[in-house]
């Protein structure tokens, strides 16, 4: 199976956005890019495809709205620019998202929520009631309440946990990279892409795994830990480049390449 063929099939797809796709090269929000994939889930739906979305974002928001604060490195100053960035970073998906007459909702979690069965059951419940409505979800991790003891860390793991929870067919991650390379592209031209995987332990003897990026929590390592989780749970996940002009339609096209995790 390709890219194109198991996206197309999957019907409850799980679409996780990074920081850097999320975010210009000065550090302010990318609304434009917010917009195309609105219009790009907005052709999903009307194939009959349901769509829960995790973003980050919520700091880089916080940055372009209170530029004075964005060299500011202490945890309560961070927590607040995600307070204040949650609000922005929300209205411009409900802007991007309104031009497709389409509704969103807003859910934000802690690792806690996701280790107490009540509160799983109570997650699992409301994406549901919120998809069958037509209603987009907006995924977050509450980070302006979460310390080291409670957070789940990155996004990566957040939307696999979510596939998981919701019982999805599909987890597609976008980041700054076009997929899985054997190298890290960025410095070393011979890199090469890596389309397929169906073994995550022999993919990660042929890698080299680079540092954080800029914007983000996560790097590879949380991408591949994210597709160890849900290939587990019999739900494939691809790796694309986010910053790719209409990246969902050419994925699902077969224009765009990326990397898929088969599932197990």
């Amino acid at each position: 199976m390709d890219i194109s063929q198991i996206l197309n099939e999957s019907r409850k797809i799980v679409i996780k956005i990074g920081s850097n796709t999320l975010a210009k090269e000065d550090g302010t929000q990318n609304t434009e890019f917010m917009h195309s994939f609105a219009r790009q889930c907005k052709n999903l739906i009307a194939k009959g495809k349901q769509i829960v979305v995790v973003s980050s974002g919520a700091q880089v928001s916080g940055v372009s709205t209170l530029k004075e604060w964005a060299r500011k490195k202490d945890v309560h100053f961070r927590q607040a620019l995600c307070a204040i960035g949650q609000v922005e970073l929300m209205a411009q998906w409900r802007k991007a998202f309104a031009e497709q007459d389409l509704h969103i909702g807003q859910l934000l979690f802690t690792k806690e929520d996701f280790e107490d069965n009540h509160r799983s059951l109570n997650i699992r419940n409301t994406l549901f009631t919120l998809v069958d409505e037509g209603v987009v979800p907006i995924i977050n991790e509450n980070d302006s309440v979460s310390t080291d003891e409670f957070a789940i860390g990155d996004n990566d793991n957040l939307s696999a946990i979510t596939a998981i929870l919701w019982s999805a067919d599909l987890l597609i991650l976008f980041s700054d990279i076009d997929g899985i390379y054997t190298d890290n592209p960025k410095t070393n031209p011979k890199a090469q892409l890596i389309e397929s995987v169906s073994s995550i332990e022999d993919l990660r003897k042929k890698i080299t795994i680079g540092e954080t990026n800029a914007f983000g929590t996560g790097g590879i390592e949380t991408k591949i830990q994210a597709a160890t989780k849900s290939t587990k749970y019999g739900i494939p996940m691809i790796l694309a480049n986010g910053g790719a002009e209409n990246i969902l339609d050419k994925l699902a096209d077969g224009t765009a390449k990326g990397t898929l995790f088969l599932a197990e």
